[in-house]
């Protein structure tokens, strides 16, 4: 059955281009510039992101987070991006897509940071708008979930604005900053309009 198929590597590869941004796998390259954005936007991030491990920045935290990375995208798990604003590349922040179930879901879940520097200027935005069609056509899923913090104002604007609906409420729903945190589920649907 079709259906169920998972996609092939060919059919995932490469970059997503969307309003003002690019997505693209990481790569060993973009440490430095990855390792200095996620550096000078450690306390605008954390109370937004699990506890950072002791190693996080360094070089060697990176190339095997770029291996899970990797490996996930080979067994059809999750699909990581880079975000970069078009006109000069500057990576601005990160969008993935994890948690990808196939067979009678064909659903994944989106999860994404923005540096500081960057944040509230639309490049978010952008690169979800970017994301749901690539989801939707070449990786052939329904549903794309998402789940933010009651309080992140921002990030439920984002969504709504990016047209996913408010499905629910998670109690201690996911880990973040240290402490379990309820979180409120978004999703939205292949068939539903476009914003």
């Amino acid at each position: 059955m079709a259906f169920f198929r998972t996609v092939s590597l060919a059919e995932t590869a490469g970059t997503i281009e969307g309003k003002g941004v690019v997505l693209r796998p990481p790569l060993t390259t973009d440490f430095d510039e990855w390792a200095t954005l996620r550096e000078q936007s450690r306390e605008f991030l954390t109370p937004w992101e699990p506890t950072w491990p002791m190693d996080d920045l360094t070089r060697g935290a990176f190339r095997r987070r770029l291996k899970r990375y990797a490996e996930d995208q080979r067994a059809d798990q999750s699909y990581a991006y880079f975000i970069f604003r078009s006109p000069d590349r500057v990576l601005v922040g990160g969008l993935t897509l994890a948690n990808v179930r196939r067979g009678v879901a064909q659903a994944g879940s989106i999860g994404y940071w923005m540096g500081a520097p960057f944040a509230r200027r639309g490049f978010m935005a952008a690169a979800v708008r970017a994301l749901i069609p690539y989801a939707f056509t070449a990786l052939r899923l329904h549903r794309l979930e998402a789940a933010c913090i009651p309080t992140n104002t921002a990030s439920m604007g984002l969504l709504e604005g990016c047209g996913f609906s408010r499905e629910g409420y998670a109690r201690q729903y996911l880990c973040i900053n240290g402490l379990w945190q309820d979180h409120l589920l978004y999703a939205r649907l292949k068939d539903d309009p476009q914003r």
